[in-house]
């Protein structure tokens, strides 16, 4: 990140966006749980209990069932609506169950509008399991507004972006946006997994809903599977805690333990994965090898003002294309690296490699996925926290390979 007035670090070849004025992390450090207390009192925050001691029928002491809720759950969900700066905080078994959740609140015959460039996962949840049930859902290209606007309808009522995208590393201006859908009385949700709150803040932006994959970044050690909504909006609290009640997509105290446990090192963690990965996507963009680096820390980028404008850093992620788009030869690069690992997961201290069109992508029609420019050769990383002359020499050493 560059310094609190904004000036590049002179060694890393790419300015940085200003420093936010107060780090919601270094804030955690303060006002999360103890984690002593949680360690200490194991059977109470990271217990088994199905249910709870009642004073009286129908009178609980806070909890009563843990579909429902339970300590370590309650901690965790306040501790995530401090870091987003929000009011509320819903913690669900998986990312995906919290975009189910924000579906589901929706009606038969109501319309989203979509980026064109997402996860695999929502694609196939929008598109295979809620338009057979009338929901119906446009995708588009949200780097052009107007083309927003344009798609909105009678019955549109929800906006749904990820910034930076999944896989192409498109950035999305939330702030105009949430304006214009606001003005069609549409509602706003952003899946922040790939910034975190610590670099972005959907709801200062705007949004109504930001939304994680909480075993990404907020975990940041690949050992657990937790998703979970933040809003300011009691309505919308009202209706997603109603999805977790009736749905059962409740996570267990273990893993909301262990995200309380991966707070406590956010910041320090995305200050790693963002270092690397800016000087690997210099790397990168030089090498004769490849073709398109997708980073937006690389001024070449096309929302490299945008992301100055609304994060603070830019991310641990990387898309790359070889310079002949040779499907092959990119399988060749996932197969010769060896400090980075085969996986479709990211946001690990681990870094990852991944082949979108074939892994975590699949899902998405070949030609949907030529049309938006997610092509054969197509690389994605989770850049981790390793040293980076290690993340560098194993690049380049499968990169000779072709």
């Amino acid at each position: 990140m560059g310094t609190a007035s904004g000036t590049p670090d002179c060694d890393r070849g790419i300015s940085g966006p200003s420093s936010p004025a107060k780090s919601p992390c270094l804030e955690q450090l303060h006002t999360a749980p103890n984690p002593v207390l949680l360690y200490v009192r194991l059977s109470l925050f990271v217990g088994r209990p199905a249910c709870y001691a009642q004073e009286a029928p129908g009178e609980h002491k806070g909890h009563e069932y843990s579909r429902v809720s339970n300590p370590t759950r309650t901690a965790l969900e306040d501790n995530l609506a401090d870091l987003e700066g929000a009011e509320h905080g819903i913690a669900f078994s998986s990312g995906v169950a919290g975009i189910d959740a924000i579906v589901k609140s929706l009606r038969p015959s109501d319309h989203i509008v979509a980026t064109d460039d997402l996860y695999g996962g929502t694609y196939r949840l929008l598109r295979e399991v809620f338009e057979p049930l009338n929901i119906e859902t446009s995708f588009v290209d949200m780097s052009d507004p107007d083309a927003v606007t344009a798609a909105f309808t009678d019955a549109t009522t929800l906006l749904w972006v990820e910034t930076p995208t999944n896989p192409l590393m498109r950035l999305v201006d939330i702030e105009a946006l949430s304006e214009r859908a606001h003005a069609h009385d549409v509602t706003v949700a952003v899946d922040n997994t790939f910034a975190t709150p610590y670099l972005q803040q959907p709801l200062s932006l705007g949004a109504d809903l930001a939304l994680h994959s909480a075993t990404k970044y907020l975990g940041g050690h690949s050992d657990l599977i937790l998703g979970a909504v933040c809003t300011d909006s009691d309505e919308w609290a009202e209706k997603l805690r109603f999805q977790v009640k009736s749905t059962g997509a409740s996570p267990g105290p273990m893993d909301c333990f262990l995200t309380l446990r991966g707070t406590k090192t956010l910041h320090l963690r995305m200050e790693q994965h963002c270092s690397n990965a800016r000087r690997l996507a210099q790397m990168l963009n030089a090498h004769e090898t490849v073709g398109h680096v997708r980073y937006p820390g690389l001024p070449s980028h096309p929302g490299h003002a945008l992301a100055q404008k609304q994060m603070s850093d830019y991310g641990g992620m990387i898309s790359f294309e070889l310079a002949d788009d040779d499907m092959d030869k990119a399988l060749t690069i996932l197969d010769e690296v060896n400090v980075f690992t085969l996986a479709e997961s990211l946001g690990g201290v681990e870094s990852l490699i991944e082949h979108p069109a074939s892994m975590t992508h699949a899902s998405i029609p070949a030609e949907e996925r030529q049309k938006i420019g997610l092509t054969d050769s197509l690389i994605r990383l989770s850049v981790g926290v390793e040293s980076f002359d290690d993340l560098r020499d194993d690049l380049n050493h499968a990169l000779a390979q072709v």
